[in-house]
Protein backbone atom coordinates (compact mmCIF):
# COMPACT_ATOMS: atom_id res chain seq x y z
CA UNK A 1 0.00 0.00 0.00
CA UNK A 2 1.43 3.63 -1.13
CA UNK A 3 2.24 5.30 2.27
CA UNK A 4 0.31 8.77 1.21
CA UNK A 5 -2.49 6.60 0.73
CA UNK A 6 -2.16 4.60 4.05
CA UNK A 7 -1.95 7.87 6.06
CA UNK A 8 -4.73 9.28 4.49
CA UNK A 9 -7.02 6.12 5.18
CA UNK A 10 -5.87 6.14 8.79
CA UNK A 11 -6.73 10.34 9.37
CA UNK A 12 -9.65 9.64 7.62
CA UNK A 13 -10.85 6.95 9.57
CA UNK A 14 -9.51 8.66 13.16
CA UNK A 15 -11.21 11.71 12.42
CA UNK A 16 -14.67 10.49 11.64
CA UNK A 17 -13.97 7.99 14.55
CA UNK A 18 -13.25 10.57 16.83
CA UNK A 19 -16.19 12.76 16.37
CA UNK A 20 -18.66 9.99 15.77
CA UNK A 21 -17.72 8.10 19.45
CA UNK A 22 -17.84 11.74 21.16
CA UNK A 23 -21.36 12.57 19.87
CA UNK A 24 -22.39 9.09 20.37
CA UNK A 25 -21.36 9.18 23.87
CA UNK A 26 -22.82 12.62 24.83
CA UNK A 27 -26.26 11.54 23.62
CA UNK A 28 -25.63 8.38 25.29
CA UNK A 29 -25.90 6.17 23.11
CA UNK A 30 -22.55 4.06 23.38
CA UNK A 31 -19.12 3.53 21.95
CA UNK A 32 -20.00 0.61 19.88
CA UNK A 33 -22.90 2.68 17.93
CA UNK A 34 -20.36 5.52 17.51
CA UNK A 35 -17.83 3.11 15.64
CA UNK A 36 -20.35 0.86 13.75
CA UNK A 37 -21.70 4.28 12.32
CA UNK A 38 -18.12 5.57 11.67
CA UNK A 39 -18.26 2.32 9.68
CA UNK A 40 -20.98 3.20 7.33
CA UNK A 41 -19.16 6.59 6.70
CA UNK A 42 -16.20 5.92 6.03
CA UNK A 43 -17.30 2.97 3.82
CA UNK A 44 -17.18 2.57 0.04
CA UNK A 45 -20.63 2.35 -0.01
CA UNK A 46 -22.03 6.06 1.31
CA UNK A 47 -21.14 8.51 -1.11
CA UNK A 48 -17.75 10.58 -0.28
CA UNK A 49 -14.18 9.71 0.95
CA UNK A 50 -13.58 6.06 2.21
CA UNK A 51 -10.57 4.47 3.62
CA UNK A 52 -10.69 0.97 1.67
CA UNK A 53 -12.97 -1.39 -0.89
CA UNK A 54 -11.94 -4.65 0.37
CA UNK A 55 -14.56 -4.55 3.19
CA UNK A 56 -14.14 -8.49 3.55
CA UNK A 57 -10.67 -8.37 3.95
CA UNK A 58 -10.40 -5.74 6.81
CA UNK A 59 -13.24 -7.45 8.35
CA UNK A 60 -11.68 -10.77 8.34
CA UNK A 61 -8.51 -9.52 10.17
CA UNK A 62 -10.51 -7.33 12.87
CA UNK A 63 -11.95 -9.90 13.87
CA UNK A 64 -8.37 -10.66 15.69
CA UNK A 65 -9.89 -8.34 18.10
CA UNK A 66 -12.96 -10.77 18.95
CA UNK A 67 -10.22 -13.86 19.47
CA UNK A 68 -8.14 -11.27 21.98
CA UNK A 69 -12.05 -10.39 23.78
CA UNK A 70 -12.56 -14.00 23.83
CA UNK A 71 -9.09 -14.59 25.56
CA UNK A 72 -9.50 -12.21 28.29
CA UNK A 73 -13.08 -13.65 29.15
CA UNK A 74 -11.66 -16.76 29.35
CA UNK A 75 -8.85 -15.33 31.50
CA UNK A 76 -11.91 -14.47 34.04
CA UNK A 77 -13.57 -17.58 33.57
CA UNK A 78 -12.06 -20.28 35.98
CA UNK A 79 -12.68 -23.82 34.66
CA UNK A 80 -15.21 -24.36 37.73
CA UNK A 81 -16.87 -21.37 37.11
CA UNK A 82 -18.04 -22.56 33.82
CA UNK A 83 -19.13 -25.88 34.63
CA UNK A 84 -21.25 -24.30 36.97
CA UNK A 85 -22.76 -23.04 34.24
CA UNK A 86 -23.65 -26.17 32.28
CA UNK A 87 -27.00 -26.02 32.41
CA UNK A 88 -27.61 -22.84 30.96
CA UNK A 89 -24.90 -23.62 28.59
CA UNK A 90 -26.37 -26.81 27.03
CA UNK A 91 -29.70 -26.36 28.07
CA UNK A 92 -30.23 -23.12 27.22
CA UNK A 93 -27.82 -22.72 24.51
CA UNK A 94 -28.94 -25.88 22.54
CA UNK A 95 -32.65 -25.00 22.38
CA UNK A 96 -32.00 -21.49 21.73
CA UNK A 97 -30.25 -22.66 18.42
CA UNK A 98 -32.92 -25.05 17.38
CA UNK A 99 -35.87 -23.41 18.01
CA UNK A 100 -34.68 -20.10 16.60
CA UNK A 101 -33.18 -21.79 13.62
CA UNK A 102 -36.67 -23.43 13.12
CA UNK A 103 -38.76 -20.86 13.57
CA UNK A 104 -36.80 -18.41 11.52
CA UNK A 105 -36.44 -21.05 8.56
CA UNK A 106 -40.26 -20.96 9.01
CA UNK A 107 -40.16 -17.40 8.39
CA UNK A 108 -37.91 -17.28 5.43
CA UNK A 109 -39.87 -20.05 3.89
CA UNK A 110 -42.35 -17.78 2.94
CA UNK A 111 -40.48 -16.29 0.70
CA UNK A 112 -38.37 -19.57 -1.11
CA UNK A 113 -39.88 -22.38 -3.02
CA UNK A 114 -37.14 -24.73 -1.58
CA UNK A 115 -36.13 -26.08 1.86
CA UNK A 116 -32.33 -25.07 1.58
CA UNK A 117 -32.02 -21.65 1.75
CA UNK A 118 -34.74 -21.02 4.60
CA UNK A 119 -32.82 -23.90 6.61
CA UNK A 120 -29.24 -21.85 6.19
CA UNK A 121 -30.28 -18.49 6.89
CA UNK A 122 -32.84 -19.94 9.76
CA UNK A 123 -29.35 -21.37 11.22
CA UNK A 124 -27.08 -18.51 10.66
CA UNK A 125 -29.69 -15.95 11.57
CA UNK A 126 -30.03 -18.16 15.59
CA UNK A 127 -26.28 -16.91 15.88
CA UNK A 128 -25.73 -13.90 17.61
CA UNK A 129 -22.61 -11.40 17.81
CA UNK A 130 -20.17 -12.19 20.57
CA UNK A 131 -18.06 -9.76 19.74
CA UNK A 132 -20.69 -6.43 20.77
CA UNK A 133 -22.60 -8.88 23.59
CA UNK A 134 -19.65 -9.38 25.31
CA UNK A 135 -17.99 -6.01 24.69
CA UNK A 136 -20.95 -4.26 26.01
CA UNK A 137 -21.15 -6.30 29.01
CA UNK A 138 -17.67 -5.59 29.83
CA UNK A 139 -17.83 -2.13 29.05
CA UNK A 140 -20.92 -2.33 31.97
CA UNK A 141 -18.99 -4.51 34.20
CA UNK A 142 -21.81 -6.99 33.98
CA UNK A 143 -20.16 -10.19 32.34
CA UNK A 144 -20.13 -11.91 36.17
CA UNK A 145 -24.26 -10.83 36.62
CA UNK A 146 -26.83 -13.09 36.08
CA UNK A 147 -28.08 -11.80 33.00
CA UNK A 148 -24.55 -11.38 31.75
CA UNK A 149 -23.64 -15.57 32.65
CA UNK A 150 -26.63 -16.82 30.75
CA UNK A 151 -26.15 -14.32 27.91
CA UNK A 152 -22.43 -15.55 27.44
CA UNK A 153 -23.57 -19.17 27.66
CA UNK A 154 -25.92 -19.15 25.08
CA UNK A 155 -22.77 -17.62 22.96
CA UNK A 156 -20.71 -20.13 23.88
CA UNK A 157 -22.40 -22.74 22.86
CA UNK A 158 -23.58 -21.13 19.76
CA UNK A 159 -19.51 -21.06 19.03
CA UNK A 160 -19.72 -24.80 19.36
CA UNK A 161 -22.93 -25.24 16.93
CA UNK A 162 -20.85 -23.88 14.30
CA UNK A 163 -19.22 -27.06 13.63
CA UNK A 164 -22.37 -28.79 12.42
CA UNK A 165 -23.59 -26.00 11.00
CA UNK A 166 -20.55 -25.56 8.79
CA UNK A 167 -20.99 -29.62 8.03
CA UNK A 168 -24.69 -28.44 6.56
CA UNK A 169 -23.84 -26.36 4.18
CA UNK A 170 -22.69 -28.74 1.30
CA UNK A 171 -25.34 -31.27 2.50
CA UNK A 172 -27.98 -29.12 1.41
CA UNK A 173 -25.71 -28.01 -1.62
CA UNK A 174 -25.49 -31.16 -2.61
CA UNK A 175 -22.18 -31.64 -2.63
CA UNK A 176 -20.63 -34.87 -0.83
CA UNK A 177 -24.06 -36.42 -0.73
CA UNK A 178 -23.33 -39.57 -0.86
CA UNK A 179 -21.94 -39.79 2.74
CA UNK A 180 -22.78 -36.57 4.64
CA UNK A 181 -22.48 -38.28 8.01
CA UNK A 182 -18.60 -39.52 7.49
CA UNK A 183 -17.85 -35.32 6.71
CA UNK A 184 -19.61 -34.27 10.09
CA UNK A 185 -18.31 -37.15 12.29
CA UNK A 186 -14.54 -36.33 10.75
CA UNK A 187 -15.19 -32.92 11.24
CA UNK A 188 -16.39 -33.67 14.71
CA UNK A 189 -13.76 -35.80 15.40
CA UNK A 190 -11.12 -33.23 14.34
CA UNK A 191 -12.51 -30.83 17.03
CA UNK A 192 -12.76 -32.98 19.71
CA UNK A 193 -8.79 -33.57 19.05
CA UNK A 194 -8.17 -29.84 18.65
CA UNK A 195 -10.05 -29.11 21.81
CA UNK A 196 -8.43 -31.61 23.93
CA UNK A 197 -4.86 -30.04 22.51
CA UNK A 198 -6.00 -26.92 23.56
CA UNK A 199 -6.95 -28.01 26.63
CA UNK A 200 -3.91 -29.98 27.03
CA UNK A 201 -1.43 -26.96 26.04
CA UNK A 202 -2.98 -24.30 27.99
CA UNK A 203 -2.91 -26.29 31.02
CA UNK A 204 0.75 -27.86 30.92
CA UNK A 205 3.21 -26.12 28.40
CA UNK A 206 2.01 -22.82 27.85
CA UNK A 207 2.23 -22.21 32.18
CA UNK A 208 5.54 -23.98 32.12
CA UNK A 209 6.59 -21.76 29.10
CA UNK A 210 5.35 -18.54 31.40
CA UNK A 211 7.08 -19.63 34.26
CA UNK A 212 10.69 -19.72 32.68
CA UNK A 213 10.55 -16.41 31.20
CA UNK A 214 8.74 -14.62 33.92
CA UNK A 215 12.03 -15.90 36.24
CA UNK A 216 14.40 -14.28 33.85
CA UNK A 217 11.96 -11.46 33.87
CA UNK A 218 12.21 -11.67 30.24
CA UNK A 219 9.12 -9.36 29.97
CA UNK A 220 8.76 -8.95 26.01
CA UNK A 221 9.15 -12.69 25.78
CA UNK A 222 6.55 -13.27 28.21
CA UNK A 223 4.06 -11.27 26.40
CA UNK A 224 4.83 -12.37 22.97
CA UNK A 225 4.16 -15.83 24.47
CA UNK A 226 1.20 -15.30 25.39
CA UNK A 227 0.16 -13.88 22.63
CA UNK A 228 1.61 -16.84 20.74
CA UNK A 229 -0.75 -18.76 22.84
CA UNK A 230 -4.31 -17.32 22.24
CA UNK A 231 -3.39 -17.29 18.14
CA UNK A 232 -2.40 -20.78 18.31
CA UNK A 233 -5.80 -22.17 19.91
CA UNK A 234 -7.50 -20.08 17.50
CA UNK A 235 -5.60 -21.22 14.44
CA UNK A 236 -6.45 -24.82 15.70
CA UNK A 237 -9.83 -24.87 16.28
CA UNK A 238 -9.86 -22.61 13.32
CA UNK A 239 -8.30 -26.07 11.42
CA UNK A 240 -11.12 -28.24 13.09
CA UNK A 241 -13.79 -25.63 11.05
CA UNK A 242 -14.64 -23.95 14.38
CA UNK A 243 -14.49 -20.30 16.08
CA UNK A 244 -11.75 -19.14 16.62
CA UNK A 245 -12.93 -17.00 19.31
CA UNK A 246 -14.05 -20.34 20.90
CA UNK A 247 -10.05 -21.57 20.84
CA UNK A 248 -8.75 -18.49 22.52
CA UNK A 249 -11.43 -18.84 25.02
CA UNK A 250 -10.24 -22.02 25.88
CA UNK A 251 -7.03 -21.10 26.07
CA UNK A 252 -7.33 -18.05 28.50
CA UNK A 253 -9.51 -20.51 30.51
CA UNK A 254 -6.78 -23.01 31.43
CA UNK A 255 -4.76 -19.94 32.04
CA UNK A 256 -6.85 -18.37 34.23
CA UNK A 257 -5.97 -20.52 37.29
CA UNK A 258 -2.34 -19.58 36.63
CA UNK A 259 -0.79 -17.12 38.81
CA UNK A 260 0.59 -14.82 35.59
CA UNK A 261 -3.58 -14.79 34.63
CA UNK A 262 -3.95 -10.97 35.89
CA UNK A 263 -0.23 -9.97 34.03
CA UNK A 264 -1.18 -11.26 30.79
CA UNK A 265 -4.99 -9.31 30.67
CA UNK A 266 -2.96 -6.19 31.96
CA UNK A 267 -0.58 -6.84 28.98
CA UNK A 268 -3.47 -8.11 26.24
CA UNK A 269 -6.03 -5.60 27.20
CA UNK A 270 -4.90 -2.30 25.32
CA UNK A 271 -4.32 -4.07 21.92
CA UNK A 272 -8.03 -5.63 22.69
CA UNK A 273 -9.56 -2.85 22.35
CA UNK A 274 -7.91 -0.48 19.57
CA UNK A 275 -9.08 -4.05 17.49
CA UNK A 276 -12.63 -4.36 18.74
CA UNK A 277 -12.63 -0.95 17.52
CA UNK A 278 -11.22 -1.75 13.71
CA UNK A 279 -13.94 -4.88 13.97
CA UNK A 280 -17.02 -2.17 14.73
CA UNK A 281 -16.08 -0.21 12.28
CA UNK A 282 -15.27 -2.54 9.24
CA UNK A 283 -18.83 -4.15 10.15
CA UNK A 284 -20.52 -0.78 9.74
CA UNK A 285 -18.42 -0.22 6.32
CA UNK A 286 -20.37 -4.08 5.27
CA UNK A 287 -23.54 -2.07 5.38
CA UNK A 288 -24.63 -1.67 1.27
CA UNK A 289 -27.18 1.43 2.07
CA UNK A 290 -27.62 1.69 -1.76
CA UNK A 291 -28.57 -2.32 -2.09
CA UNK A 292 -31.03 -1.97 0.77
CA UNK A 293 -32.76 0.81 -0.73
CA UNK A 294 -34.10 -0.56 -3.27
CA UNK A 295 -36.17 -3.01 -1.52
CA UNK A 296 -36.55 -1.30 1.94
CA UNK A 297 -40.06 -2.69 2.93
CA UNK A 298 -39.15 -5.92 2.38
CA UNK A 299 -35.86 -5.69 4.31
CA UNK A 300 -36.89 -4.10 7.38
CA UNK A 301 -39.68 -6.40 7.49
CA UNK A 302 -36.53 -9.08 7.66
CA UNK A 303 -34.45 -7.20 10.23
CA UNK A 304 -38.35 -6.60 12.30
CA UNK A 305 -38.98 -10.18 11.89
CA UNK A 306 -35.64 -11.77 13.42
CA UNK A 307 -35.45 -9.32 16.32
CA UNK A 308 -38.94 -10.48 17.32
CA UNK A 309 -38.34 -14.43 16.86
CA UNK A 310 -35.17 -14.40 18.49
CA UNK A 311 -36.95 -11.92 21.52
CA UNK A 312 -39.65 -14.09 22.01
CA UNK A 313 -37.97 -17.34 21.94
CA UNK A 314 -35.29 -16.20 24.55
CA UNK A 315 -37.40 -14.32 26.48
CA UNK A 316 -39.73 -17.71 26.97
CA UNK A 317 -36.89 -20.05 27.33
CA UNK A 318 -35.08 -18.07 30.11
CA UNK A 319 -38.50 -18.51 31.87
CA UNK A 320 -38.33 -21.67 31.29
CA UNK A 321 -35.09 -22.11 32.96
CA UNK A 322 -35.79 -20.24 36.09
CA UNK A 323 -34.46 -17.02 34.93
CA UNK A 324 -36.36 -14.21 36.18
CA UNK A 325 -38.48 -12.03 34.65
CA UNK A 326 -36.10 -8.95 34.45
CA UNK A 327 -33.12 -10.84 33.18
CA UNK A 328 -34.92 -12.64 30.43
CA UNK A 329 -35.90 -9.27 29.16
CA UNK A 330 -32.29 -8.31 29.11
CA UNK A 331 -30.91 -11.35 27.80
CA UNK A 332 -33.90 -11.58 25.01
CA UNK A 333 -32.96 -7.96 23.61
CA UNK A 334 -29.47 -7.96 24.11
CA UNK A 335 -28.46 -11.53 22.27
CA UNK A 336 -31.53 -10.57 19.06
CA UNK A 337 -28.79 -9.51 16.68
CA UNK A 338 -27.05 -11.79 14.06
CA UNK A 339 -23.54 -12.88 14.61
CA UNK A 340 -20.46 -11.61 12.62
CA UNK A 341 -19.86 -16.16 11.99
CA UNK A 342 -23.22 -15.24 9.59
CA UNK A 343 -20.75 -13.04 7.15
CA UNK A 344 -19.05 -16.46 6.95
CA UNK A 345 -21.51 -18.97 6.75
CA UNK A 346 -22.97 -16.76 4.03
CA UNK A 347 -19.90 -16.60 1.99
CA UNK A 348 -19.72 -20.18 2.02
CA UNK A 349 -22.99 -20.93 1.03
CA UNK A 350 -22.89 -18.14 -1.88
CA UNK A 351 -19.83 -20.18 -3.52
CA UNK A 352 -21.74 -23.53 -3.20
CA UNK A 353 -24.85 -21.98 -4.77
CA UNK A 354 -27.02 -22.03 -1.72
CA UNK A 355 -27.06 -18.29 -1.41
CA UNK A 356 -27.39 -16.52 -4.70
CA UNK A 357 -26.18 -12.88 -5.24
CA UNK A 358 -29.53 -11.21 -4.18
CA UNK A 359 -29.95 -13.04 -0.88
CA UNK A 360 -26.20 -12.53 -0.01
CA UNK A 361 -26.75 -8.90 -0.11
CA UNK A 362 -29.86 -9.15 1.82
CA UNK A 363 -28.32 -11.30 4.67
CA UNK A 364 -24.95 -9.25 5.13
CA UNK A 365 -27.32 -6.03 5.17
CA UNK A 366 -29.35 -7.88 8.38
CA UNK A 367 -26.64 -8.73 10.29
CA UNK A 368 -24.96 -5.22 10.19
CA UNK A 369 -28.39 -3.19 10.62
CA UNK A 370 -29.57 -5.81 13.66
CA UNK A 371 -25.43 -5.17 15.25
CA UNK A 372 -25.92 -1.53 14.29
CA UNK A 373 -29.82 -1.89 16.78
CA UNK A 374 -28.33 -3.88 19.41
CA UNK A 375 -27.17 -1.07 21.78
CA UNK A 376 -30.63 0.84 21.55
CA UNK A 377 -32.43 -3.04 21.94
CA UNK A 378 -30.49 -3.22 25.42
CA UNK A 379 -31.83 -0.01 26.30
CA UNK A 380 -34.93 -1.08 25.71
CA UNK A 381 -34.21 -4.04 27.50
CA UNK A 382 -32.67 -2.47 30.44
CA UNK A 383 -35.41 -0.14 30.71
CA UNK A 384 -38.12 -2.82 30.40
CA UNK A 385 -36.27 -4.73 33.35
CA UNK A 386 -36.34 -1.74 35.46
CA UNK A 387 -40.22 -0.82 35.01
CA UNK A 388 -40.60 -4.59 36.01
CA UNK A 389 -38.12 -4.50 38.97
CA UNK A 390 -39.78 -1.20 40.66
CA UNK A 391 -43.48 -2.40 39.65
CA UNK A 392 -42.21 -4.98 42.17
CA UNK A 393 -40.71 -2.76 44.53
CA UNK A 394 -37.21 -4.35 44.06
CA UNK A 395 -34.09 -2.81 43.07
CA UNK A 396 -31.73 -2.88 39.61
CA UNK A 397 -29.24 -5.07 40.35
CA UNK A 398 -28.85 -8.84 39.66
CA UNK A 399 -26.91 -11.59 41.62
CA UNK A 400 -23.27 -11.76 40.88
CA UNK A 401 -21.16 -15.24 39.88
CA UNK A 402 -17.65 -13.55 40.76
CA UNK A 403 -14.32 -14.80 39.98
CA UNK A 404 -11.46 -15.81 42.32
CA UNK A 405 -10.28 -11.96 43.33
CA UNK A 406 -13.96 -10.49 43.05
CA UNK A 407 -15.30 -13.82 45.30
CA UNK A 408 -12.24 -12.19 48.17
CA UNK A 409 -13.22 -8.71 47.52
CA UNK A 410 -10.21 -7.48 48.88
CA UNK A 411 -9.88 -4.39 50.80
CA UNK A 412 -5.57 -4.07 50.33
CA UNK A 413 -3.80 -4.08 47.28
CA UNK A 414 0.28 -5.16 48.86
CA UNK A 415 2.99 -4.22 46.19
CA UNK A 416 5.76 -6.78 46.60
CA UNK A 417 5.49 -9.76 48.23
CA UNK A 418 8.72 -9.98 49.90
CA UNK A 419 9.44 -10.24 53.68
CA UNK A 420 7.73 -6.93 54.31
CA UNK A 421 4.60 -7.22 51.94
CA UNK A 422 4.59 -11.03 53.62
CA UNK A 423 4.70 -9.98 57.04
CA UNK A 424 1.88 -7.33 56.22
CA UNK A 425 -0.53 -9.91 54.13
CA UNK A 426 -0.10 -12.41 57.53
CA UNK A 427 -1.34 -9.78 59.93
CA UNK A 428 -3.92 -9.02 57.75
CA UNK A 429 -4.60 -12.14 57.26
CA UNK A 430 -5.02 -13.35 60.69
CA UNK A 431 -7.13 -10.19 61.23
CA UNK A 432 -9.61 -11.43 58.82
CA UNK A 433 -8.94 -8.64 56.10
CA UNK A 434 -9.20 -9.85 52.47
CA UNK A 435 -6.01 -8.80 50.56
CA UNK A 436 -4.28 -9.06 47.10
CA UNK A 437 -0.55 -9.28 46.20
CA UNK A 438 1.34 -8.29 43.39
CA UNK A 439 5.20 -9.21 43.07
CA UNK A 440 7.29 -9.29 39.75
CA UNK A 441 9.59 -12.50 41.24
CA UNK A 442 7.72 -15.50 39.48
CA UNK A 443 10.00 -18.02 42.25
CA UNK A 444 8.51 -15.46 45.21
CA UNK A 445 4.81 -15.57 43.39
CA UNK A 446 5.40 -19.23 43.13
CA UNK A 447 6.40 -19.76 46.90
CA UNK A 448 3.92 -18.06 48.33
CA UNK A 449 0.86 -19.28 46.43
CA UNK A 450 2.08 -22.83 47.13
CA UNK A 451 1.11 -21.80 50.85
CA UNK A 452 -2.25 -20.68 49.83
CA UNK A 453 -1.81 -16.37 49.84
CA UNK A 454 -3.56 -14.70 47.42
CA UNK A 455 -0.07 -13.86 45.18
CA UNK A 456 -0.11 -12.82 41.74
CA UNK A 457 2.36 -12.26 39.27
CA UNK A 458 1.99 -8.89 38.30
CA UNK A 459 4.08 -5.49 37.46
CA UNK A 460 2.26 -2.70 39.71
CA UNK A 461 3.51 0.19 37.79
CA UNK A 462 1.46 -1.83 34.46
CA UNK A 463 -1.52 0.91 34.66
CA UNK A 464 -4.12 -1.90 32.73
CA UNK A 465 -3.33 -4.15 35.83
CA UNK A 466 -4.39 -1.37 38.45
CA UNK A 467 -7.53 -1.09 36.11
CA UNK A 468 -8.38 -4.40 36.63
CA UNK A 469 -10.77 -6.33 38.82
CA UNK A 470 -7.97 -6.86 41.60
CA UNK A 471 -8.58 -2.91 42.49
CA UNK A 472 -12.67 -2.59 41.82
CA UNK A 473 -13.14 -2.81 45.65
CA UNK A 474 -9.42 -1.91 47.25
CA UNK A 475 -9.70 1.13 49.87
CA UNK A 476 -5.96 0.99 50.52
CA UNK A 477 -2.40 0.21 48.95
CA UNK A 478 0.37 -1.35 50.98
CA UNK A 479 3.87 -0.30 48.90
CA UNK A 480 6.36 -2.71 50.12
CA UNK A 481 8.74 -1.76 47.21
CA UNK A 482 12.65 -1.67 48.42
CA UNK A 483 13.52 0.55 45.11
CA UNK A 484 12.70 4.45 45.80
CA UNK A 485 12.71 5.58 42.69
CA UNK A 486 10.05 2.23 41.49
CA UNK A 487 8.21 3.11 44.30
CA UNK A 488 7.87 6.73 43.49
CA UNK A 489 6.52 5.84 40.33
CA UNK A 490 4.33 3.04 41.38
CA UNK A 491 2.94 5.81 43.56
CA UNK A 492 2.48 8.38 40.89
CA UNK A 493 0.48 5.79 38.62
CA UNK A 494 -1.84 4.42 41.24
CA UNK A 495 -2.65 7.73 42.55
CA UNK A 496 -3.83 8.71 39.05
CA UNK A 497 -5.71 5.42 38.40
CA UNK A 498 -7.51 5.61 41.85
CA UNK A 499 -7.30 8.80 43.44
CA UNK A 500 -10.14 7.75 45.99
CA UNK A 501 -7.63 4.56 47.90
CA UNK A 502 -5.37 5.25 50.40
CA UNK A 503 -1.54 4.91 50.02
CA UNK A 504 0.92 3.83 52.74
CA UNK A 505 4.32 2.90 51.84
CA UNK A 506 8.01 1.56 53.01
CA UNK A 507 10.92 4.13 52.41
CA UNK A 508 14.61 3.50 52.32
CA UNK A 509 15.37 7.15 53.90
CA UNK A 510 13.76 10.02 54.51
CA UNK A 511 14.63 11.41 51.10
CA UNK A 512 12.56 8.68 49.62
CA UNK A 513 9.78 9.34 52.07
CA UNK A 514 9.12 13.05 50.84
CA UNK A 515 9.14 11.95 46.97
CA UNK A 516 6.09 9.36 48.24
CA UNK A 517 4.32 12.10 49.97
CA UNK A 518 4.81 14.51 47.01
CA UNK A 519 4.12 11.87 44.55
CA UNK A 520 0.72 11.56 46.44
CA UNK A 521 1.32 8.86 49.14
CA UNK A 522 -0.69 9.23 52.61
CA UNK A 523 1.80 7.83 54.73
CA UNK A 524 5.53 6.36 53.94
CA UNK A 525 7.68 5.42 56.74
CA UNK A 526 11.22 5.00 56.78
CA UNK A 527 12.21 1.60 57.82
CA UNK A 528 15.92 2.52 58.62
CA UNK A 529 15.08 5.21 60.70
CA UNK A 530 11.37 3.16 62.22
CA UNK A 531 14.11 0.68 63.12
CA UNK A 532 16.41 3.10 64.82
CA UNK A 533 13.47 4.55 66.58
CA UNK A 534 12.25 1.29 67.83
CA UNK A 535 16.55 0.89 69.33
CA UNK A 536 16.00 4.29 71.06
CA UNK A 537 13.18 3.35 72.73
CA UNK A 538 14.02 0.17 74.35
CA UNK A 539 17.15 2.13 75.48
CA UNK A 540 15.51 4.68 77.41
CA UNK A 541 12.96 1.99 78.86
CA UNK A 542 16.28 -0.09 79.64
CA UNK A 543 17.63 3.35 81.68
CA UNK A 544 14.24 3.64 83.20
CA UNK A 545 12.36 6.17 81.48
CA UNK A 546 8.79 5.60 81.69
CA UNK A 547 7.44 3.41 78.87
CA UNK A 548 4.59 6.22 78.26
CA UNK A 549 6.98 8.51 77.99
CA UNK A 550 9.04 7.03 75.32
CA UNK A 551 5.91 6.50 72.97
CA UNK A 552 5.22 10.20 73.48
CA UNK A 553 8.41 10.73 72.16
CA UNK A 554 8.32 8.60 69.63
CA UNK A 555 4.58 10.00 68.51
CA UNK A 556 6.16 13.65 68.57
CA UNK A 557 9.13 13.22 66.59
CA UNK A 558 6.84 11.16 64.03
CA UNK A 559 4.46 14.35 64.31
CA UNK A 560 7.09 16.42 63.33
CA UNK A 561 7.41 14.43 60.03
CA UNK A 562 11.09 13.45 61.91
CA UNK A 563 12.54 17.03 62.69
CA UNK A 564 14.82 16.14 65.11
CA UNK A 565 17.14 13.64 63.25
CA UNK A 566 16.30 15.64 59.88
CA UNK A 567 20.08 16.62 59.96
CA UNK A 568 21.31 13.60 60.20
CA UNK A 569 22.62 11.36 57.36
CA UNK A 570 19.33 9.67 56.80
CA UNK A 571 18.58 13.32 55.25
CA UNK A 572 21.56 13.26 52.69
CA UNK A 573 20.55 9.70 51.10
CA UNK A 574 19.38 9.86 48.04
CA UNK A 575 16.18 8.38 46.81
Amino acid sequence: MDPHSFLYSAVLLLVVAAVSVTLFRHFGLGTILGLLVTGIIVGPHTPGPFVTTEVDSVRQFTEIGVVMLLFLIGLEMKPKRLWSLRRMLFGLGSMQVLLCTVAIAGYFRLFYPQWETPILLGASFALSSTAIVIQMLRDKGEVASEHGQAAFAVLLLQDLAVVPLLALIPVIAGVHSSAPSDSLGVRLGMAAVMVLLVLACGHYLVPRALDYLARRKHHEAFFLTALAAMFVAALAMDKAGMSMALGAFLMGMMLSTSRYSLQIEASMEPHKGLLMSLFFVAVGMSVDLAALAQHPFAFAGHVLAIIVIKIVILFALCLAFGIGIASATKIAFLLSQGGEFGFVVFGAGKALGVVDDASFVTAIGVISVTMLLTPMLAKVGVWLAARHLRSRGLGLNDPQWTSEIERAAPRVLIAGYGRVGHTVGTILGSSGIPYVAFDNEAALVDQWRTEGHPVFYGDICNRELLRSAAMQAVELVVLTIDDGASAVRAATLIRSVAPQVQIVARAGNLATCDALRRAGVNQAYPEALEASLRLAAHSLEALGIANDDTEMLLRGLRTSDYGMVRDGPEALDKP
